[in-house]
């Protein structure tokens, strides 16, 4: 009788293992992909979108004019993926070094694009058309700005800690690099106030590495 009991539920645990991998890899499959289709979308917009201009106009602004809620979804999906990424990332290094702050450094990254969403960009640089040159700060600018520097910085932190399990598994030199990426990163921030185009690079390599080092630690 005690046998009966026994195994159906131990073919219930035993089912339930593959299930829980199969969702913490789709789960890293998120993270992996979502800086990539973001940077995708803005790029395929700001080609084709009148007066925008990489040089003077920040992706965050195509979020503006008619054709703003493209921008908009991208934001929330990408953020989506993101989280979900981070919650993978969770799984995958459990027990090991950056389990704890390494996901949840990702997730405030995520939860940023969220922020982007519901409080756009402020119009200014001549974009959308029509618009001053000049920018002036609105309530929602603020938060966007806002929510934008503590998603970044928390992104940054977020590589220093993943840079021990890179090491643990002995990727030295991914290790290495996820202490150098976020140094690259925040000069593009601080020359963002000289360059535009330098802060799209900037945040466009964390966007990338994020998704490099999500898959390395797949692999692994």
């Amino acid at each position: 009788m005690t046998d009966m009991l026994t195994e159906p539920r131990a073919r219930h645990v035993l089912s339930a293992v593959p299930a829980s991998r199969s969702g913490a890899r789709w789960a890293l499959v998120g993270g992996v992909v979502a800086g990539p289709l973001f940077l995708a979308a803005g790029l395929a917009q700001g080609f084709v979108r009148d007066g925008f201009d990489f040089r003077r106009n920040a992706i965050s602004q195509l979020a503006l004019g008619e054709a703003g809620w493209i921008q908009t979804a991208s934001f929330v999906i990408a953020g989506a993926l993101l989280i979900a990424g981070a919650t993978g990332l969770r799984r995958a290094l459990r027990g090991g070094p950056g389990a704890t702050w390494g996901p949840a450094l990702v997730g405030v990254f995520g939860a940023s694009f969220w922020v982007a969403a519901a409080f756009p960009a402020d119009a200014g640089a001549g974009f959308p058309v029509g618009a001053p040159e000049a920018t002036v700060m609105s309530g929602h600018g603020a938060v966007h700005m806002f929510g934008g520097m503590i998603g970044y910085l928390a992104l940054c932190a977020g590589f220093f800690v993943l840079a021990r399990p890179l090491a643990a598994r002995g990727l030295r030199g991914w290790s290495v690099a996820s202490r150098v990426v976020p140094v690259v990163v925040f000069a593009g921030f601080v020359a963002s106030a000289a360059s535009v185009l330098a802060f799209t690079a900037g945040a466009g390599l964390g966007l990338l590495w994020l998704s490099a080092v999500t898959a390395r630690l797949t692999d692994r």
